[in-house]
């Protein structure tokens, strides 16, 4: 038995304002034609299909051609089940109908709990789909007052679909949860707020595979047959060094299990870069990476004007950029005193500290003042402006 494992391929994502659609697209075409070269017995999908529970119509479409594609062209089933994005009803509408061409979809769990059979050479492999479900819902679909926690859900998920099983079958889970020992990323949202979303690995255990979603970083959680395959693409900037792929997964008579990554290649890639304008204007080195998705932290300290146009010269598609220097003060504070009786230079190295965390130089100093004088000069004479603010703001100048 042979099948591909992937994940959290989130349809319709916007990315710091992009839309991706097109980028998934051209993942996607390098996912078929591995279809195409491996010839799996089935292709797993564990959850999380678009990013939204009301997608784009331009996600749907996406995941309309690429399952017809794989399905009827190579002749090869898919088994999907829902993720937290996804909205169950809506992904599990037809599934009775188009399990007849092929298509397996679990939507949320329901009373039947019939796991999937695909035979290979060996006979039967079982894989029992379980889709991302509240405790609520868990707790009213099997009438289980206890079941408060995803961990409890899980377990009792998990309990009612290998009693469809036969003892000693090879069976094949297919979940969407945050297994404990797993490590996150920014672009997961949560499953849980305010109680614990992780569930134990040892629910998995005794399958000879699990074939995971949620997290994006491809990873084993608990065992080297619990696995998340990871997310189609990168989803944050948290995710730079992340080397995403799809596993493939090859199960022998016994129920032994081997599996092999096979990295994909993005239209473009995500990136962080860290240094001062000057060097980043003269661009990489060798020249690669200026068409990518790209984060930049800028070490300048003095102020610049338009920084991300002046980037986007060189790195069109520049999303994000921080500046450490500008909050480098911790946490907001007060100026130190009544900011209606302090003088500008007071006030602005108050606001300095707190945002470079150091005192100003003498030489900022002396150029602050001249920068005060010289728009008090524009506009009229110093001693008739200052009288004015003393007046109306009651600062002592």
């Amino acid at each position: 038995m042979r099948f591909i494992h992937t994940a959290d391929w989130h349809l319709g994502r916007i990315f710091h304002g992009v839309h991706l659609t097109d980028d998934q697209a051209y993942i996607l075409e390098q996912f078929i034609k591995l279809v195409e070269d491996v010839k799996p017995d089935a292709v797993l999908i564990a959850g999380d299909i678009y990013d939204r529970s009301v997608p784009p119509h331009e996600a749907v479409q996406l995941l309309d051609e690429v399952l017809y594609r794989i399905i009827m062209d190579c002749r090869v089933p898919v088994l999907i089940i829902a993720g937290n994005h996804d909205s169950s009803q809506r992904l599990g509408f037809g599934h009775r109908l188009l399990a007849r061409q092929g298509l397996y979809i679990t939507g949320q769990p329901d009373t039947a709990f019939a796991p999937v059979i695909i035979e290979d050479a060996h006979g039967p492999v079982y894989f029992c789909p379980v889709p991302y479900a509240d405790p609520p819902v868990v707790r009213e679909l099997l009438g289980l007052q206890d079941v408060q926690e995803h961990d409890r859900a899980m377990a009792a998920l998990i309990g009612r679909w290998t009693s469809r099983v036969p003892p000693g079958a090879r069976k094949v889970a297919l979940a969407h949860a945050f297994v404990a020992g797993g490590e996150g990323s920014e672009s997961e949202r949560p499953l849980s707020i305010g109680g614990t979303d992780k569930v134990s690995a040892a629910h998995f255990q005794n399958f000879n595979y699990a074939a995971l979603g949620h997290l994006h970083k491809s990873q084993s959680a608990g065992g080297e047959h619990i696995r998340y395959a990871g997310s189609l693409m990168k989803y944050s900037f948290s995710e730079a060094a992340h080397k995403k792929s799809v596993t493939l997964v090859e199960m022998d008579a016994a129920g032994d299990i081997r599996w092999e990554p096979f990295p994909l290649c993005p239209r473009r890639d995500v990136r962080c870069w860290d240094g001062y304008l000057s060097d980043l204007l003269a661009g990489p080195p060798d020249g690669a990476g200026k068409e990518d998705y790209i984060m930049v932290t800028l070490r300048d300290s003095g102020a610049i004007l338009d920084v991300i146009g002046k980037l986007r010269e060189v790195y069109p598609h520049v999303l994000h950029i921080e500046r450490p220097y500008l909050t480098s003060g911790g946490d907001l504070r007060g100026p130190g005193g009544d900011h209606r009786r302090l003088s500008e230079m007071d006030l602005f190295s108050s606001f300095f500290r707190q945002v470079a965390g150091e005192e100003l130089s003498p030489e900022q100093q002396k150029a602050l003042a001249e920068t005060v004088e010289h728009i008090y000069r524009q506009d009229g004479p110093v001693d008739q402006v200052a009288e004015a603010f003393r007046r109306d703001k009651g600062v002592r100048l």
